[in-house]
């Protein structure tokens, strides 16, 4: 394979968990190009990546000249693509490109006999309740080409770049980052309940460090943080920082602490102590992956108020219904989620306060 296009036409997060697949690509093709397509604004975790030539960025919604654009641009420029989503554009998209074809199939979907006409190699994904993480799942796309168990897998964050002037001169080594938006209500943890814990890291002596970006959901996520205490104390960073300088943030901080959104996974990437607070996600499907190089598979378990990986913990709700699957009690974007209600911030701050105090342990 000379020439390979990888398809990830969906969010930031799904972007990032490509990277072990793309990884794998480059160590079976060293020599090969390989380009990445996905919607404008979802490839910033992929900038820098040294496993990639080039990112091709396309709008979310295309229309019929978009996409015949589209199609006159990429005809038959590749000789095999992967398609690490299930959807019809992607395969679309793939089709046009490339002579060869492996891609994702859904579980049960109308459409899935034109996809499987088009590949060459189809895998069936599981679907949210499986036991089968994603970064394993969409590896089995190369399963024609190498062999299986060839090593550790890793999650590659984009290359690190510096921090503003005003930022570094205030951040200390014992900073804990706070990531309290999530793009969703249903995968939210209430900002009321990130502040007790902010409040409470601030009482011991811990920098703590706000991200997330400068949209108005973000930023009203932010907002009872925000004056807890002044720098530099507390620094609210959102919306100040691209990956590249928030994965350099990320890697010098003691402890993330985060909801189960795009940003815990580029923590859990980097290698700092990540914990990540899960509501109705399947943490055996979309876990943040941890650093910790092993050769024993990542399996987390479906359900546990605590449970660790490397450099990862969750902490889940015990109730009998987690995890479901669903995007919320309700079953729609902007649902609450029970399961995330009932998580205290005296439970996330037990566990804080513990990796903290291993954090200290190891770098002494």
């Amino acid at each position: 394979m000379n020439s390979i296009l990888v398809v990830a036409t969906r969010q930031i997060g799904d972007v990032l968990l490509t990277t072990p697949l793309i990884r794998a690509a480059r160590t079976r093709w060293p020599r090969a190009c390989i380009d990445v397509i996905g919607f404008a604004g979802t490839l910033g975790m992929l900038r820098g990546n040294p496993d990639l030539n080039q990112l091709i960025e396309t709008p979310a919604r295309l229309g019929l000249a978009g996409f015949a654009r589209l199609a006159g641009r990429l005809w038959r420029r590749y000789d095999l693509a992967l398609v690490t989503q299930a959807s019809d554009r992607a395969h679309l998209i793939a089709c046009l490109a490339a002579r060869e074809r492996s891609g994702l199939l859904p579980p049960r979907h109308a459409s899935n006999w034109w996809k499987r006409l088009l590949l060459g190699h189809a895998v069936v994904s599981q679907g949210d309740l499986a036991s089968e993480h994603v970064v394993d799942e969409k590896l089995r796309l190369l399963a024609p080409w190498t062999a299986s168990g060839s090593g550790p897998v890793k999650v590659i964050p984009p290359p690190a770049t510096p921090l503003p002037d005003d930022i570094e001169r205030l951040l200390r080594p014992d900073a804990v980052v706070i990531h309290a938006p999530s793009m969703w209500p249903y995968k939210q943890w209430a900002p009321e309940k990130f502040a007790e814990l902010a409040r409470a890291l601030l009482a011991r002596g811990h920098q703590v460090v706000l991200t997330g970006s400068g949209g108005a959901r973000d930023q009203a996520c932010i907002a009872p943080l925000r004056e807890l205490a002044p720098p530099p104390h507390l620094l609210d960073v959102s919306g100040r920082l691209d990956f590249n300088q928030l994965a350099g943030l990320l890697a010098r901080a003691a402890l993330y602490i985060g909801p189960d959104t795009s940003v815990s996974h580029l923590a859990a990437a980097t290698g700092v102590p990540t914990l990540a607070v899960f509501g109705p996600t399947n943490p055996q499907r979309w876990a943040p992956w941890p650093a910790t190089a092993s050769e024993a598979p990542v399996q987390f378990l479906r359900r546990a108020p605590v449970q660790s990986q490397g450099n990862v913990t969750l902490i889940q709700a015990e109730l009998p219904c987690v995890p479901c699957g669903r995007a919320g009690c309700e079953n729609h974007l902007q649902s609450r989620s029970d399961c995330l209600l009932a998580i205290t911030s005296g439970q996330v701050l037990a566990q804080a306060l513990r990796l903290l105090t291993g954090s200290r342990r190891s770098n002494g």
